[in-house]
């Protein structure tokens, strides 16, 4: 089932985050976020119009996916930033592919025009989603991210008018 996060989902969300944050090179955050840290940040997705989504697992929330604006300045208002996680022992399931077709078709009810995802390279789970999902790489700037005492680089796939064919 997937839907929309709500105010008792932060720490579940906080918790699938820390395992990336803490244990991979996926995303550039080091520290671990805290519950209440988490909810701001669905607060501030959610107060924009833009989704922030759950799916559950048995009503445990395995997975999410939310969209952020791509820059603040009002031009790019029809474009935005997509991102998902799963809970590590739920990878490799397709709950990403639905989470992002969820979100897709959510985005485009809501006039958005670009979708953009940006990825810690290498990774190649991810980049076989975003490219399943019709995204094409449009950018790869080198050893942008420093984690673990390495030099990361990071690429960017576009989707321009999301499709959704669910």
């Amino acid at each position: 089932m997937i839907r929309d996060a709500n105010k008792g989902d932060s720490d579940a969300i906080a918790d699938i985050y820390n395992y990336y944050i803490e244990n991979t090179s996926i995303t550039f955050e080091e520290t671990p976020v805290l519950g209440s840290q988490m909810q701001q940040r669905i607060e501030d997705v959610q107060e924009c119009s833009l989704p922030w989504l759950v799916v559950l697992d048995n009503e445990i929330i395995v997975g999410y996916a939310y969209a952020t604006k791509w820059k603040d300045r009002s031009a790019y208002r029809f474009s935005v930033e997509v991102t998902v996680y799963l809970a590590n022992q739920m990878r490799g399931r397709g709950l990403g592919k639905k989470l992002y077709e969820a979100l897709f078709l959510r985005l485009k009810e809501h006039g958005i025009h670009t979708v953009i995802g940006g990825i810690a390279l290498p990774n190649p789970s991810s980049v076989a989603l975003h490219e399943k999902m019709g995204m094409k790489k449009v950018a790869h700037f080198e050893k942008v991210g420093f984690k673990f005492n390495e030099w990361r680089d990071v690429g960017y796939w576009q989707l321009i008018k999301p499709i959704i064919t669910v």
